[in-house]
């Protein structure tokens, strides 16, 4: 059993899981997973935290683009319109999933939003964080950085808001 690197708040997702981006057809969460690690921000696009922490959230998933790991974003409670509106043009460059009836939500067990979530390509959690703490978050990235044998991101930057506990996943 692999140990991660601090207390799991995720849960291991199902492997038939659908998850549909904004551009394209549903797939089940094995299909992405056939060549790459995913690594997930998911927010809740109706709260103030979510615009708080959105520039860093696209800042640490473009410092992996180009890494072995398919970076995206989870837009809980959100329709397709509504997680481009919230987005905007990172709506277009980054991987985006909608998730209006929040079943990614659920299936990774979150409780907490914004949440930061790296899953192996065993459907796996390898590890996550809920909220945001820039320690924490740091800890995330560092072993997505390890695993890909990447430079992460340094966390926190000076225009990152303070840490905040985040809101409740269901909405």
């Amino acid at each position: 059993m692999c140990r991660l690197p601090f207390s799991a708040v995720a849960s291991n997702p199902p492997s038939d899981l659908v998850l549909t981006p904004l551009t394209g057809k549903g797939l089940p969460l094995s299909a992405y997973l056939v060549q790459y690690h995913l690594l997930f921000v998911v927010l809740d696009p109706f709260t103030n935290e979510a615009s708080w922490i959105l520039p860093t959230a696209v800042r640490v998933l473009e410092t992996f683009e180009q890494a072995d790991v398919r970076v995206a974003f989870v837009v809980s409670g959100a329709t397709p319109d509504e997680a481009k509106q919230f987005l905007g043009p990172h709506a277009r460059t980054i991987l985006t999933f909608p998730d209006a009836d929040r079943s990614i939500t659920r299936a990774l067990g979150l409780d907490t939003l914004p949440a930061l979530v790296h899953i192996a390509m065993d459907g796996k959690v390898v590890s996550a964080t809920e909220g945001w703490n820039a320690d924490a978050w740091q800890n995330v990235t560092d072993e997505v950085a390890r695993q890909m044998r990447w430079i992460g991101p340094i966390l926190p930057d000076p225009r990152d808001p303070g840490a905040f506990a985040g809101t409740s996943a269901r909405g």
